[in-house]
Parts: C-alpha cells; structure tokens; sequence
C-alpha cells in the first residue's frame, strides 16, 4: 500500500473545496445576470367628468382632424404610464369619454368686473357612460385654420372625475379680460377648437362671442377644471 502523507491529503481536500465553491460562485453569478433582464409591459391611458344637462349657444359640433391640437393632449409616453402604472388607472381608461363620444359647446358669456366668462361644454352623445377628468384643451382659430394667440393657460383648481351618463354634460369656464378694458390687441375668431382631456383629436365649434384679446397687455385667456352640468 502506498502511504500518503496527512499534508498531502489536506491539500487535495482543500482543492477539491475550492472548486466546488467556485462552481457554485459561478452559478450564483449566472443567476443574478439572468434576473436583472430588463422587464417590458405596454398598455392605454385614463382619465374622466360628471354633468347634467347639455347646454348652449355655441354651434355644436363633429371631430375634426387633429392638426393642430391645443393643449390638454397628453404625449403618448405619458398616456402609457398612467395605464401601465396599477390596475386602477387602467379600469379608469376604459371609462374615459373619447372626442367622438362628445359633442362641444359654448355657453352665453357671463360678463363680470372686465372680465368675459363663456362655458366650455361637453356632452356625452353615446350611448354609454364615460368619464372626463381636468382641463379641456383649446385654441382659437380663423377661418383658415390658423391659431390666434397662444393656447390658454390654466386656473388653479383641484381635478375631479366627472361621470358622464348618455346626455349629461361636463362645462369648463373659458375667461378673458374685456379687450376694451385691457387694451389687448384682439382678433375675431371664427372657430374654437375644443380637445377633450386625455384625447388628440378636437372638436370645432363656431365661435360668436366677437373679439378676443390675442397679444399684448393682459391678452392672457384661462380655461377652468371641468366640472359637473352646462354653467355655474
């Protein structure tokens, strides 16, 4: 028999070990490359309003093609993260009116202290019930199409989802100082053009509440958050 030193011994076992261990360390390292494997997920929008009934002396309105959509259109990286984002906001997007589920309006100018004040109104003509949330987007336009002054800011105010029924409306204040007051320099439009929240394609409505301001000192134009019914 052949003798082997207690050292020797040691050492082999010491060897054989040190490879396990190494495999084991290498599979390890294979695991965690492996979970760090980027994840993807794709999904739709949301959001939503609640009303009475439709309202007033604006020309209603079809869709019309999306060309030069005022503001209210979120981009599409910010739509897919509010339907990728929980389970919630994606039930809310498939209760959210869409442009061609709503017709537009403008109400009867309401004029107070130099400012004019016209509801912005969308009715929900389908046939289901649909949701709108925040601010509406708007444009003035001439009869070419072209925009007339900047789009308009927005009023300070909290968001609430507004459940529209088939029928009910949602209205949104339009506000102005009086140009004559201001001394703004004004234009007559001949439509404004209405996107409903969340969506890109507007809605065009005649508009006849004469001039507004379009530039210079307090030309500024404000829309308000939607809420429920056709006015204050």
């Amino acid at each position: 028999m052949v003798y082997t030193p207690r050292s020797a011994r040691r050492g082999a076992l010491f060897a054989g070990s040190v490879a396990v261990l190494g495999l084991l360390t290498a599979c390890g390292n294979g695991q965690t490359v492996h979970s760090s494997a980027p994840m993807t997920s794709s999904g739709t929008a949301a959001p939503a309003t609640a009303g009475s009934a439709p309202a007033a002396a604006g020309t209603t309105t079809t869709a019309s093609p999306a060309t030069s959509a005022p503001t209210g259109a979120p981009s599409t990286a910010a739509t897919r993260a509010s339907a990728t984002s929980g389970g919630g906001r994606t039930a809310a997007a498939s209760t959210r009116c869409h442009t061609s589920e709503l017709r537009a309006s403008v109400g009867r100018n309401d004029p107070g202290a130099g400012q004019e004040n016209f509801p912005v109104v969308l009715t929900n003509i389908s046939g289901r019930t649909c949701t709108v949330r925040g601010f509406p987007g708007a444009a003035f336009v001439n009869a070419s199409g072209g925009q007339l002054g900047p789009n308009p800011g927005r009023e300070s105010g909290s968001s609430k989802t507004v459940t529209l029924r088939p029928g009910q409306s949602a209205w949104a204040g339009l506000t102005f100082s009086n140009p004559g007051v201001s001394g703004a320099k004004t234009a007559r439009p001949a439509a404004l053009l209405i996107t409903p929240p969340d969506e890109r394609d507007h809605l065009k409505v005649t508009w006849t509440g004469g001039e507004v301001p379009v530039s210079g000192s307090s030309s500024a134009v404000f829309l308000t958050v939607l809420s429920p019914g056709t006015a204050p």
